[in-house]
């Protein structure tokens, strides 16, 4: 590409690896090149697991180091990442530990805990959440719980993207959709929920502005800027939960559009103006999460690849290791009809998966599958049914049933997974894009400088720069 061309740069981080990805519009399409990649990795020390916050924000520089000897001229950094997760800064502006990953033990009961304070009815009617031990809340009562020092002397709580936001400019914020999956904020407001907070005995003060997608974080600071060699550069508060960004980039102009986020989680949901706050609702495990434009991504967080990946990576430890283009084929093949719960507690972090769903399999008279490709079949088989009982849930609080599915990010190359939810929900399924989350945040930032006129028109540019592979149901 004319290395001359001005760009937006979103960093794009996943529970397995993080991206640099540049993008620009040409003649209405959106043109993207990935400028970096490096891996992510949870690590455990003493009784926590952490996330590696120090080694993530150095491989962000690496990345932006990279966008400018590679020449590129940055108008904007975006930055999304997975939900719930949060770091701590002191009154002197100083991390005060490494993020611990949702994966931690340290929630294990703390649901039964906090409702033993308050409704859980009248919770959900208040912040629209779906109840996982792993959300925000939870976290933060765990601690409290725990005495945890880092509470007494923390000044700002600040969520994964906003974090490596703050170490970029300086300024401290969070932004709504990555603060709407924390269960803490009033689904109706969107803003905090005063009441949960003070009703669990949580610090008030660490819950600072919020920002939209959309505004400006700051500028990169003085020593950044110098140390990447950008200069100054603007930093965007995007759809920084990777799955608001993704929605956001969904190549479909009907309404509502209904989607799957498909990586290590599969969020299954569709849009909505206003979130929907029923008993009805809360019984079937929906989730009302901020989503890009003012609207509302009515959902349910599934496990969704996390089963499969780990399986392979297992396997590769093992010196067994298969490759996605071998075992998916072979797993199309397979005749298993092994169906697991991919939700239970125990697929959560095994010692080791393959075990793990062989005992279930026997727990619960199912037949034990035979082979890799029977136990890949049996987890794409047993998600696409999950799927299934997830939009029969969601459609019973919708004015209209889903009527077609967009399957986005990294699990739509999955053509199996996606022939058999087809399959299993009865309506077209379509497949990609691969890199929803990049385009999103990229457009967001764009709309953010007007070279976008609104969420109508960023639509249509997400239909223009894509072509999804359509799964049309099977008998």
């Amino acid at each position: 590409m004319d290395k001359e061309r001005s760009v937006y740069l979103a960093a794009d981080f996943g529970g397995g690896s993080g991206r640099v990805i540049a993008g620009w519009l040409d003649d209405g399409r959106l043109q993207t090149e990935e400028v970096y990649r490096f891996p992510n990795r949870q690590i455990r020390l003493g009784e926590r697991v952490y996330w590696d916050f120090l080694s993530l924000f150095e491989e962000l520089k690496c990345g932006l180091r990279t966008a400018a000897r590679k020449g590129y001229a940055v108008k904007g950094i975006g930055i999304d990442t997975w939900g719930v997760d949060f770091g701590l800064i002191d009154r002197c502006g100083n991390l005060v530990g490494n993020p611990v990953c949702y994966r931690d033990a340290r929630t294990d009961g703390m649901p039964e805990l906090v409702f033993g304070q308050i409704d859980r009815a009248q919770h959900y009617a208040l912040t629209g959440i779906q109840v996982m031990p792993i959300n925000t809340l939870f976290q933060l009562y765990a601690m409290k719980q725990a005495g945890d020092v880092q509470l007494q002397i923390a000044e700002h709580l600040l969520f994964m993207p906003d974090l490596f936001g703050y170490f970029l400019t300086g300024n401290a914020g969070n932004e709504y959709c990555i603060a709407s999956t924390s269960e803490l904020i009033d689904a109706r407001r969107r803003d905090w929920s005063k009441e949960t907070i003070r009703a669990l005995g949580l610090p008030e003060h660490l819950f600072g502005r919020l920002l939209e997608p959309g505004t400006l974080r700051g500028y990169l600071k003085d020593d950044i800027a110098a140390e990447t060699g950008l200069g100054r550069v603007k930093v965007f508060a995007v759809g920084s939960h990777d799955t608001a960004s993704a929605v956001a980039a969904i190549p479909s102009l009907s309404r509502p559009v209904a989607f799957i986020s498909s990586g290590t989680w599969s969020l299954l949901g569709v849009e909505v103006d206003e979130p929907i706050l029923t008993e009805k609702a809360r019984l079937a495990g929906c989730t009302n999460e901020g989503g890009v434009g003012g609207r509302i991504r009515f959902l349910q967080n599934i496990t969704g690849l996390w089963i499969l990946q780990r399986l392979m990576a297992e396997w590769k430890e093992r010196g067994e290791e298969v490759q996605y283009d071998t075992i998916i084929p072979a797993a199309a093949e397979s005749g298993t009809d092994a169906v697991i719960d991919v939700d239970a507690p125990e697929f959560m972090n095994p010692a080791n998966m393959e075990s793990a769903i062989t005992d279930w399999c026997r727990a619960h008279a199912q037949s034990v599958p035979e082979g890799k490709a029977a136990v890949v079949r049996c987890v794409l088989q047993s998600l696409a049914l999950r799927y299934r009982r997830a939009v029969e849930g969601m459609n019973s609080s919708l004015a209209e049933p889903v009527r077609q599915l967009n399957i986005i990010g990294g699990g739509s190359q999955n053509a199996l997974l996606n022939q058999l939810t087809a399959d299993a929900l009865g309506v077209p399924v379509y497949a990609g894009p691969v890199e929803a989350t990049a385009m999103g945040n990229i457009l967001v930032q764009a709309m953010a400088e007007g070279e976008i006129a609104d969420m109508e028109e960023l639509r249509e540019v997400a239909v223009r720069s894509a072509q999804p592979q359509v799964f049309y149901p099977r008998k």
